[in-house]
């Protein structure tokens, strides 16, 4: 492990406590899903904190962070801004990567809050297009401000045709009009996730990774079960993988 002095280039804030940070490293070597360690230094010692990388491998480094009351990192990088510096740890790290992802012509992605990141990260990569023939993404969060990258995945649908959906979600507010409203488990358990992306969800030909929330996790992979679909393990192939945030 090294670290390395970079400096923000970019900083772009969703809403209160949600932001995007640009710096002028570029992670390396890196896979789209990986996650690396930032640094600051406070009070002699250095306090790190891992995070999912957004940006596409060989690009500058780019991060979707969520401010947590209390964490150990995040007030501070909150009070950053652009010309400021942070260390980033020169080493990738992580398996939820399309590496470890078996044969499926269908890609489901789910994500809750900046869960996003790593899934930003394999969109703007070339290999996903490639591999999947239809790809969905579905991000739930609380407010309609907290739907990050949302600009950016909806010209992604016009640019990619049918092979791509994109399902916004909110839980806790009024949603305009192509933005579904209630729980990811539930719309998932009631049909409608798969009705507002065009495309069925079950086990033949299909996979879906899931990062953020663990209960949110949790309550999808009981659904899921019920229609015969499972943990993927390297020794025993399934259909689901994720990665809790928190």
């Amino acid at each position: 492990m090294a670290w390395v002095e970079s400096e923000i280039i970019r900083r772009h804030d969703w809403a209160p406590g949600l932001m995007t940070l640009g710096l002028d490293v570029v992670p390396a070597p890196y896979v789209p899903g990986q996650f690396v360690n930032l640094g600051l230094d406070s009070g002699g010692s250095r306090i790190k904190r891992s995070y999912s990388v957004a940006s596409a491998a060989g690009e500058l480094g780019e991060f979707y962070l969520t401010e947590v009351t209390g964490g150990g990192l995040t007030p501070e990088l909150f009070q950053l801004h652009v010309g400021d510096r942070v260390w980033i740890d020169d080493r990738a790290l992580g398996f939820f990567t399309l590496d470890y992802v078996p044969p499926a012509r269908y890609l489901w992605l789910l994500a809750t809050g900046t869960g996003l990141g790593p899934f930003i990260a394999m969109l703007r990569s070339p290999n996903v297009w490639q591999r999947f023939e239809r790809i969905v993404l579905v991000h739930g969060v609380r407010q309609v401000a907290h739907l990050g990258y949302a600009e950016e995945l909806a010209t992604l649908v016009q640019a990619r045709g049918g092979q791509f959906a994109y399902v916004p979600i909110v839980s806790r507010d009024t949603p305009p009009i192509g933005v579904q409203t209630g729980r990811l488990p539930a719309l998932l358990d009631s049909g409608e996730l798969e009705r507002a992306a065009g495309l069925g969800l079950g086990p033949e030909g299909t996979h879906v990774l899931m990062c953020g929330n663990p209960a949110m996790i949790g309550d999808v992979q009981a659904v899921l079960e019920r229609r015969d679909m499972h943990k993927h393990r390297p020794r025993k192939p399934g259909h689901i993988s994720f990665e809790s945030y928190w």
